[in-house]
């Protein structure tokens, strides 16, 4: 399943290195591009989006 998620607060490199990190720790074998400058997450993974959507939250950020 291939999600596309807003993240309006992910600001640089480190926010998104941050956010491929908590969807990593859900789905070790997910394929995940997060680009800051425009604040979008693509995520090819076996979890579910609600359980990606969480793991993005718990880090720290808001999904839009």
């Amino acid at each position: 399943m291939t999600l596309q998620l807003t993240v309006p607060n992910m600001a640089c490199s480190a926010c998104s290195e941050t956010i491929v990190k908590a969807i990593r720790a859900i789905d070790p074998a997910a394929t995940i591009q997060a680009d800051p400058k425009t604040k979008q997450v693509i995520v090819d993974t076996k979890a579910a989006a609600a359980a990606v959507t969480q793991a993005i939250t718990d880090a720290g950020y808001t999904v839009a």
